[in-house]
């Protein structure tokens, strides 16, 4: 039996509070909802709404919905052309841009590993709260193998379980875990964190390709198919993204349709609009977005 932690921080509350107002946003964006009727829907004061979203996400709600526009997702994959061949070599990039394809490495699991269901691993578990919500991470002794946005905890288990049903389950907090938490920080980790997957050639080299997306860049699933020389495998690349067992580090969110639509996202599609716009935010604060 697991013992699950079932109290609600008031950080994820916060953000169940953001995501609402941006969906109400969304749905309204032609009627132009002002400040006082997007804070009266997820029912804060104008003054409580403007001051939690500021302190979220760094700008306020109106310059917020604006990265989320397809003008501006359709400005991104034009940019440089997102060229992901010259992110790969170029190495002058510095702040939070390369944070993840600087301090993340994948290391893939042998086949004695997640043979038998897994029946020789060790798992530590546990939950945390992110910017985005509650979040299970998961790790072995060489890695982080698991990291889960979850509205319920218990089927959050139930799917880590399902991925490694003979291993061996503990709740116990890992330096693993704590070094993936420190990027929702934007800090530099102290040393390259590892993830530990289970994935086939195919899927590692995709998931890698996902790391040379810069924060606050977008690219599509052609690029990536691109990138890693199948440029005839954008749908099998998008196969790889779906799979990809660990959310944020891994920034398959970052991903979008060629027309600029930001399309799915195994961790609810409004999720990802929310980070797409909380990383846009942080890189992009003292600019101006084109009109």
């Amino acid at each position: 039996t697991h013992e699950i932690c079932t109290m609600e921080s008031a950080h994820s509350t916060n953000y169940h509070r953001i995501a609402q107002a941006i969906a109400y946003i969304e749905q309204h964006f032609q009627s132009h909802p002002s400040l006082e009727e997007i804070a009266a829907h997820v029912h804060l004061s104008p003054f409580h709404f403007q001051r939690l979203f500021s302190e979220w996400a760094g700008v306020s709600p109106k310059q917020f919905i604006q990265y989320l526009t397809l003008q501006y997702a359709q400005q991104l994959l034009q940019k440089k052309e997102i060229n992901l061949f010259n992110v790969a070599l170029e190495s002058g990039l510095s702040g939070t841009g390369r944070l993840h394809d600087l301090f993340v490495t994948l290391v893939g699991m042998t086949p004695g590993e997640y043979k038998n269901g897994a029946a020789e691993l060790s798992i530590f578990y546990a939950y945390y709260d992110s910017p985005f919500g509650s979040a299970l991470l998961a790790s072995t002794s060489k890695g982080l193998c698991h990291m889960a946005f979850c509205e319920d905890e218990k089927e959050a288990l139930q799917e880590l379980n399902e991925r490694f049903p003979n291993a061996t389950f503990k709740q116990e907090t890992t330096e693993f875990h704590r070094q993936a938490l420190a990027f929702f920080e934007e800090k530099h980790p102290e040393k390259k964190i590892s993830l530990h997957l289970k994935g086939s050639p195919f899927q590692l080299k995709v998931w890698e390709a996902l790391l040379k997306i810069p924060m606050g860049e977008v690219s599509s699933y052609g690029n990536i198919a691109q990138m890693i020389q199948q440029p005839s495998a954008a749908r099998a690349v998008g196969t790889a993204i779906g799979s990809n067992p660990i959310a944020f580090l891994i920034p398959c969110h970052r991903v979008i349709q060629q027309a600029g639509m930001t399309g799915g996202y195994r961790w609810n599609p409004l999720r990802k609009k929310a980070m797409l716009g909380w990383e846009a935010a942080k890189t992009n604060s003292n600019e101006r977005i084109e009109e």
